[in-house]
């Protein structure tokens, strides 16, 4: 599986790796995760510095659609992403902007950069 993924209760934390070609069902199958282990509160790390995206204007409208009617499950928490790369720096952006989610979102180029921040964003309260 090319998204490897914890979800902490306990610190309500979400610390995703995507490693190798990562496709629209990937990231569908990782949000739906996400969502059935009630975690979309929770603030969120996602790292995707040695990931290859496969995907198509088409791809990213259905993952547009998926995040806005998230929005209708509550509140959605911060994420932090880390990219190097040109092509994921480009699709993270375009992922921060999709489905209209209102919530603090921020590219990184270090994991330590991204977790200091992700400490700093207020938790979202339990539902």
């Amino acid at each position: 599986m090319p998204i490897r993924f914890t979800i902490d209760h306990a610190s309500r934390f979400v610390h995703a790796v995507a490693d190798g070609v990562v496709t629209l069902r990937d990231m569908e199958d990782y949000l739906d995760q996400v969502v059935v282990q009630g975690a979309l509160p929770y603030r969120k790390l996602w790292d995707c510095r040695n990931v290859l995206y496969q995907y198509d204007d088409g791809d990213m409208m259905a993952i547009g659609a998926r995040i806005s009617a998230y929005g209708s499950l509550g509140s959605r928490g911060p994420i932090a992403i880390v990219a190097i790369t040109p092509e994921a720096i480009d699709a993270s952006l375009r992922y921060a902007n999709l489905g209209g989610a209102r919530r603090p979102t921020k590219v990184f180029q270090s994991e330590a950069e991204a977790r200091s921040w992700l400490r700093s964003q207020p938790e979202e309260p339990p539902q």
